[in-house]
């Protein structure tokens, strides 16, 4: 999750609200990839997560990251929760769980992603090794109670743990217990915008049965193959889901900033801190009448902040995030970019794969996002498999992508990195299936044997 956002500028109006999101049009020259992806620290010894302070801790790999490669430290209230890379292309933030995130840079090639999600992944290792720690790519924490794991120091996660629970049954799961990968795109045009943001929310139930994995919660299966995307169904409804407003008559920037003024505020972060509004209306925040800031009007920054507090399974800031996959082993890691850039990126492909799920109702979306983390790929929409459907976005993303033309150093082009999508979906095995097998015939329910065989 975000830290504060730096954006300048006052709020006259809606209409400003409105103009920031236009900001991100882009011609398709300027467009770019921004992967993000999370993982779970664990100490070696004896696979506990790992806490906060002590040699150990979040703090210390933070401390020796910086040092040893040159990333500036991000502050809060004293405390380190997070670095900077002084190019200012990219950041590492930690989940409220201690989850560590790569926010990656935008980069204009696979090539370039796969390089970024290679360096970064060599790197923790390496400080990791020598603090006796190991991170491991799953959607959910497979071993440890909420209880046990350990809460982070930053002041957005105080105000969310308060008002989790009164919203939702799992808000505090996936908070703590939950990691995914996402991929961040842009658009040319608010018709362009629209185009994506239906195309992402109705194939996002198809990504994530594809990049299930997720299958085990305190030591054991839990009865999911994406136990992520079940914590998501109840976290809080006025925040997350499939927005079935996007694909009505009238969708555009307007439309999505009235849905983001409708939803409940978290905080307002003044002065070094966090201001706990939540509950309270953006809209109200407008007027000046925030009862905790009276008379106050907000800047562009608390816009911005409060657009990064919206979750649902496609969001749009000055660019769209594609938010649907669980946390991966790193093999996979390059494979959702890829998935989405060869979809969205090729105006045909792009129309082709609306052409997929246009017929689809809002109570079949529904329906699959409902079905899919237990079933994956045997879930069932418009009378097909989600694994059928599946291997057709496959074949239209690396049509996309071979039109993208953009070639490595060794004359490949970028749908090599669909290879590990494509063993899924035609295999039919998803990576939670796989963990599942090993569990049982291999492992004989010791589920240490994950972090042993699975870490980066």
């Amino acid at each position: 999750m975000s830290i504060p956002q730096v954006v300048e500028g006052a709020i006259e109006s809606k209409a400003d609200l409105v103009a920031f999101l236009e900001r991100g049009c882009k011609p398709r020259s300027e467009w770019r990839i921004g992967t993000e992806h999370e993982k779970f620290g664990f100490c070696l010894a004896d696979h506990s997560p790992m806490p906060y302070e002590g040699p150990q801790g979040i703090a210390a790999f933070l401390k020796e990251f910086a040092r040893r490669f040159g990333w500036e430290p991000a502050i809060e209230a004293g405390n380190i929760i997070g670095l900077r890379c002084p190019e200012a292309t990219g950041a590492i933030s930690l989940e409220p769980g201690g989850q560590l995130e790569l926010s990656g840079a935008q980069l204009k090639t696979l090539h370039q992603t796969c390089h970024e999600v290679n360096t970064h992944l060599e790197e923790v290792r390496a400080v990791a090794a020598d603090l006796g720690v190991g991170f491991l790519g799953l959607g959910f924490s497979p071993k440890w109670t909420l209880a046990e794991t350990p809460h982070m120091p930053k002041g957005r996660y105080a105000v969310m743990v308060s008002h989790m629970p009164k919203v939702g049954g799992h808000g505090l799961d996936m908070m703590y217990r939950t990691c995914t990968v996402q991929v961040n795109l842009d658009f040319a045009s608010e018709n362009d915008m629209v185009k994506k943001l239906r195309v992402g929310l109705a194939l996002q139930p198809i990504v994530t049965a594809i990049f299930s994995n997720s299958p085990f919660a305190e030591g054991r299966p839990n009865g999911y193959l994406s136990y992520r995307a079940e914590v998501w169904r109840d976290t809080d409804p006025q925040r997350t889901g499939l927005l079935p407003f996007a694909f009505e008559e009238g969708m555009g920037f307007e439309r999505y900033v009235d849905y983001a003024l409708d939803v409940p505020m978290y905080f307002v972060f003044r002065d070094g801190r966090y201001i706990n509004v939540a509950g309270a209306s953006f809209r109200d925040f407008l007027d000046g009448r925030l009862e905790a800031l009276p008379g106050e009007r907000p800047g562009m920054g608390d816009w911005a902040d409060h657009l990064t507090t919206l979750f649902p399974e496609t969001r749009v800031k000055n660019y769209i995030e594609m938010r649907g996959a669980d946390g991966g082993p790193w093999r996979g890691l390059c494979a959702l970019p890829a998935l989405w850039a060869g979809l969205l990126y090729d105006s045909d492909v792009l129309e082709a794969a609306w052409d997929l799920a246009k017929g689809w109702s809002a109570e079949e979306r529904e329906a699959l996002r409902d079905s899919v983390p237990r079933l994956g790929l045997a879930a069932r929409i418009g009378g097909r498999s989600v694994q059928d459907v599946a291997k057709d976005l496959v074949a239209l993303a690396r049509e996309g992508l071979t039109r993208r033309g953009n070639l490595n150093t060794t004359g490949d082009n970028e749908t090599l990195y669909l290879d590990t999508v494509e063993s899924i979906v035609w295999s039919g095995e998803t990576a939670a299936e796989r963990l599942l097998k090993r569990y049982h015939e291999v492992w004989k329910g010791d589920i240490d044997r994950l972090f042993e065989e699975e870490a980066y």
